[in-house]
């Protein structure tokens, strides 16, 4: 999207019933669409079937470095390879409004293959308060995002990224959560190939509440040849 460029937002009522209700959205911009989405509404009901995977067990957000104090370690390294030093950088340089802590970060200096699996605390940055849950959910929506697709990469680390997009994005919101605190996001990518790659991913609460899931489909390129070392 242009962000300089009104949007013009069209909602279908797809379908309306008493207990669930559809919508679709089409955003436009220029006459051509540019987004699709469609979302499932419920009243809040109760129900005796109910269960949840376990969350994982992992060090608190306290024990752990921020991604940017990640890569101001890794920039301290005389040995690291100027491209990878301007690529550090320049992810040091975005500003993304999102507190990130890697559980296990992979190492930069490796390009050995990694199983498909991350684990991050997450929650913005900034106050946001006791709003409308609904503003909770669109920031769950763009956290959700970040590195998500890269996580189909771990296993094929040394090849360089020509071009990686979303293709289309799902969530269910489960639970009542603070996009601003801390949650635990893990992320597993089940299956790459036909230059695409899908990912899965839970949001998880302090106290082991799944609040939110997610899924991920994108189109994954890369240069055939695999890339030298970083060193």
């Amino acid at each position: 999207g242009d962000p300089k460029v009104p949007v013009l937002y069209e909602v279908e009522r797809t379908r309306t019933g008493k207990s669930f209700s559809v919508r679709s959205v089409k955003a436009i911009q220029h006459g051509k669409p540019i987004f699709t989405c469609q979302a499932s509404f419920q009243l809040s009901q109760g129900s005796p079937v109910q269960h949840q995977f376990t969350m994982p067990a992992v060090p608190p957000p306290e024990e752990l470095l921020t991604q940017e104090e990640l890569i101001k370690k890794f920039l301290q390294n005389p040995n690291l390879a100027e491209r990878y030093r301007r690529h550090l950088n320049k992810i040091q340089a975005e500003d993304v409004p999102i507190d990130i802590k890697p559980v296990n970060p992979p190492d930069i200096f490796c390009s050995e293959p990694q199983e498909p699996k991350q684990l991050f605390w997450v929650r913005a940055r900034g106050y946001i308060g006791e709003t409308d849950m609904k503003v909770h959910c669109c920031v769950a929506a763009y956290i959700s995002d970040y590195a998500f697709l890269g996580t189909a990469l771990l296993p094929h680390r040394q090849y360089h990224i020509k071009f990686m997009v979303s293709l289309d994005h799902s969530m269910w919101f489960h639970a009542p959560f603070r996009a601003d605190h801390w949650m635990l996001y893990e992320c597993e990518s089940p299956w790459a190939g036909g230059c695409r790659g899908l990912v899965q991913g839970r949001l998880w609460r302090r106290d082991g509440v799944l609040a939110v899931t997610c899924a991920q489909e994108g189109v994954i390129r890369v240069e055939q040849t695999p890339t030298q070392s970083k060193l």
